[in-house]
């Protein structure tokens, strides 16, 4: 694993199974969904989290997000290959062929406008029901374990009251 910094990316690490970028560009979701294909997979599951317009009645006009970036690219990492080794344990004989199972978490930082994508998450297997339930796990977690935080900036208020949150 490599730590990778370039100039629009903030932090990555890579493996040959696990892709994780924190960057301040907009993500390129076909760029992340086909970079986890593989031969030997027959499913490819998404998430993708966009920014809403509205949360508890308020109008949201953008979302803000920071990172401790050092810190949570290695959490990402941690996640996404607990994930899949937690698929493999559960769903394969111990002498069975592993077959190759991917992923990538992609989250950006900075200004994210109204329908933007925040997190791009994609993960790749040989049959749809794991591919889903990994994807899903991974978001559950980066939510809860990651160090990313959003705030949120709503229509007719001062910009010193937007709200701190936790990535939920």
């Amino acid at each position: 694993m490599a730590l990778t910094p370039a100039a629009s990316v903030e932090a990555s690490l890579r493996d040959s199974q696990v892709s994780c970028i924190l960057t301040y560009e907009p993500l390129d979701t076909y760029k992340i969904t086909t970079s986890v294909q593989d031969v030997t997979s027959g499913a490819t599951a998404v998430f993708i989290g966009t920014t809403r317009n509205y949360f508890k009645g308020k109008i949201v006009t953008r979302l803000e997000y920071q990172a401790y970036s050092a810190i949570a690219i290695k959490t990402m990492m941690n996640i996404g290959k607990s994930a899949i080794t937690g698929a493999f344990r559960s769903q394969h004989q111990p002498h069975a062929i592993q077959p190759t199972m991917r992923c990538a978490i992609h989250h950006r930082l900075g200004t994210v406008p109204i329908g933007e994508a925040s997190i791009v998450i994609a993960v790749s297997s040989p049959h749809r029901k794991e591919a889903f339930l990994v994807c899903e796990e991974i978001l559950e977690q980066v939510k809860l374990k990651a160090q990313i935080w959003k705030r949120e900036y709503y229509e007719g208020e001062d910009e010193s009251e937007a709200e701190w949150k936790a990535n939920f």
